[in-house]
């Protein structure tokens, strides 16, 4: 298992080894974005998850994205924090994930995808 985030300190803060940090990105930076698909991608090669998963935003899109091409089960998690509706990131998320899931029962209901209760 790695660990996978855009936090530095954070694996560190809860002992999750091995772990990478990715540059974080969003939509509106294309540049930023390439630059963590280069990364993610030459690190995914490497280490041939057989799954990945993800709660986050644009990177975890791009990871479950890569994993998917690569043959690894995938997995989408909607953060807690979107209570009233799928996120932006979970509605692209859904074209890569073979598990798409919404830790609110209504959003989920909403929105097509699964819940199976909140990991918080």
């Amino acid at each position: 298992m790695t660990f996978a985030t855009t936090l530095p300190g954070l694996p560190e803060q809860f002992d999750a080894h091995p772990f990478m940090i990715v540059p974080d990105c969003n939509r509106d930076e294309k540049g930023a974005a390439l630059r963590c698909a280069w990364i993610l991608l030459s690190s995914m090669i490497k280490l041939r998850p057989d799954v990945v998963i993800s709660t986050g935003a644009l990177p975890g899109v791009i990871a479950l994205a890569i994993g998917r091409v690569l043959g690894a089960r995938t997995i989408w998690v909607d953060s807690v924090a979107n209570a009233e509706e799928m996120s932006s990131s979970g509605r692209l998320a859904r074209r890569f994930a073979h598990l798409w899931l919404s830790q609110w029962e209504h959003v989920a209901k909403a929105s097509g995808a699964e819940y199976a209760g909140a990991v918080l």
